[in-house]
C-alpha cells in the first residue's frame, strides 16, 4: 500500500464509503506479511520511494510465485523481479499477464500502470558492448523506479572519441550510471568531463589480470576524478536505487 492508497483509504473511512472493520482488515498485515519463507514488506514504498525488489537466484520458483502472488493481491503498482531467468518469467507469467521479460537485463517487470517518467534524466554509459547486460538491469531498473532513462553504450577509453562525441547527452543528464569492466578508467574520464555526480558500476568483464572485477572496482575506487560513488561489482540494480534517488532530490 503506497501513500495515495492510505490516504484514499483514510478518506474513504472518513466519508463512511468504507467502515472500519474492512478498513483494518486491509491495514492487518502491514508492515509485512509473513509467508513463512519469505516476510513480504509492503511498506518499503511509504519509506524507500519504490517497492520492495524480488531478488531471484536461490529462491524456488514456487516461493518467487507465492511473493509475487502476495504483492498482486496486497498492491496496485508495478512488479520487479531481478536477476531472473526464462524460467522466472515463465513462472510469473502463469500466474498473471501483466509479466514482461527483458532479457537483457535479467529482469521481470509486472507492470500494472504506466511508468512515471522525471523529466530529468539518468544517463547509463558502458565501456563496451559486453557491459550491456549490467547497464540494462541498471536501465530498467531506474525505468521502473519512475525515471527518464537514457544510453550511451560502447564510448570506451579505448576509443575514446567515441565518448568525446556524445558530451552534450552527458552533460544534460542529471546523474550517470559508468558501467566499466576491464581497468575501469571510463567512470574517471566521464567524472573529468562533467560536473553531474557519476554511479560507477565495476563489471567482472575483462582478461584474467581484471580478477572478475576486482581491477575495475580498485581503479572506480580509487579515481582521481571527484564525485563518483562507487557500488559492488555487476551491481546495475544497486546503482540505479542510488541514481533514482539523486534523481528525484
Amino acid at each position: 500500500m503506497n501513500v495515495d492508497q492510505l490516504t484514499k483509504l483514510l478518506e474513504d473511512v472518513k466519508n463512511n464509503q468504507c467502515d472500519v472493520a474492512a478498513a483494518l482488515e486491509q491495514l492487518k498485515n502491514l508492515p509485512y506479511e509473513d509467508l513463512t519463507y519469505a516476510k513480504v514488506d509492503h511498506h518499503r514504498e511509504l519509506r524507500n520511494g519504490y517497492p520492495e525488489v524480488i531478488y531471484s537466484p536461490g529462491k524456488t520458483l514456487d516461493q518467487i510465485k507465492g511473493i509475487v502472488q502476495n504483492m498482486l493481491d496486497r498492491s496496485t503498482g508495478n512488479i520487479l523481479a531481478s536477476r531472473a531467468g526464462l524460467d522466472v518469467y515463465e513462472a510469473i507469467k502463469s500466474i498473471t499477464p501483466d509479466a514482461i521479460y527483458y532479457e537483457e537485463a535479467r529482469s521481470v517487470v509486472v507492470k500494472r500502470v504506466e511508468y512515471k517518467t522525471t523529466e530529468d534524466y539518468v544517463l547509463v554509459v558502458t565501456a563496451g558492448t559486453a557491459d550491456i547486460p549490467v547497464a540494462e538491469e541498471a536501465a530498467i531498473t531506474a525505468m521502473v523506479m519512475g525515471n527518464q532513462v537514457k544510453r550511451l553504450y560502447d564510448v570506451g577509453v579505448a576509443g575514446i572519441h567515441r565518448l568525446l562525441g556524445n558530451v552534450p547527452i552527458i552533460n544534460h543528464a542529471k546523474v550517470i550510471i559508468v558501467v566499466a569492466g576491464m581497468e575501469g578508467a571510463l567512470a574517471s574520464v566521464v567524472g573529468g568531463l562533467s560536473d553531474k555526480p557519476i554511479v560507477a558500476v565495476p563489471t567482472s568483464i575483462g582478461y584474467g589480470a581484471n580478477f572478475g572485477g576486482i581491477s575495475a572496482l580498485l581503479g572506480m575506487l580509487t579515481s582521481c576524478a571527484s564525485g563518483i560513488g562507487v557500488v559492488n561489482i555487476d551491481n546495475g540494480f544497486g546503482a540505479a536505487c542510488l541514481a533514482s534517488k539523486i534523481n528525484k532530490l
